[in-house]
């Protein structure tokens, strides 16, 4: 019988470009449904309600500067966490650009489940490609390998950008306890599905 093994560079390459592109976009599109974010892009709109600055440049301004926390806690990026870093700021800029403001509950509604949807699909991709953790995801990690809970560090980590991005004036509604309900779900359904279709029989 034979063994499967990993696919191509390539293709692990594709699918991670794929996965970080189709997450900012699934960003965008919660934004403009403006029924809430999830806890992070709170933060983000709330930051550039504050400075002016453009939403995806807050992203990727954020991201950079989580990066630096794992210098203390000596984590080490992978390819995947660099392109984490620039293209999902990037992404929710095209994304922005390309969708329109919309009116009516239920247009936005429909905008946010897709958005939810595709936010979790896309994680799944950027993972199961294999190239590293996201800033974010490396900081929980990072803090948890100091001996705390992953649940305890994750769940601080969450609320306390929350109620910063809250704070700052950025959307918090039923779109973010959608989120919170939603993508772990999503992501446990999916996440196999990538990570087998990224394995080939010799």
């Amino acid at each position: 019988m034979s063994r499967p093994t990993p696919s191509p560079l390539w293709i692990r390459l594709l699918v991670l470009q794929a996965g970080l592109w189709l997450f900012g976009i699934s960003v965008a599109m919660m934004v403009r449904a403006n029924l809430g974010l999830a806890s992070w892009d709170v933060l983000h709109e709330g930051i550039a309600a504050r400075t002016g600055l453009p939403f995806g440049w807050v992203v990727i301004g954020v991201a950079a500067l989580v990066m630096l926390a794992w210098v203390p806690l000596r984590q080490r990026p992978g390819i995947g966490t660099v392109c984490n870093v620039i293209q999902i700021g990037l992404g929710a800029e095209l994304g922005l650009w390309l969708l329109p403001e919309t009116d009516g509950l239920p247009a936005r509604a429909v905008l946010l489940l897709a958005g939810v949807g595709l936010n979790g699909v896309a994680t799944s991709l950027y993972i199961g490609a294999g190239f590293g953790p996201g800033p974010r995801d490396g900081l929980m990690t990072g803090l948890a390998a100091r001996g705390y809970s992953i649940r305890l560090v994750r769940t601080t980590i969450e609320l306390t950008v929350l109620a910063a991005g809250w704070l700052l004036g950025g959307t918090v509604g039923v779109g973010t306890l959608l989120y919170a309900l939603t993508i772990g779900p999503i992501v446990h359904a999916t996440l196999p599905q990538v990570t087998r279709r990224l394995r080939t029989s010799t």
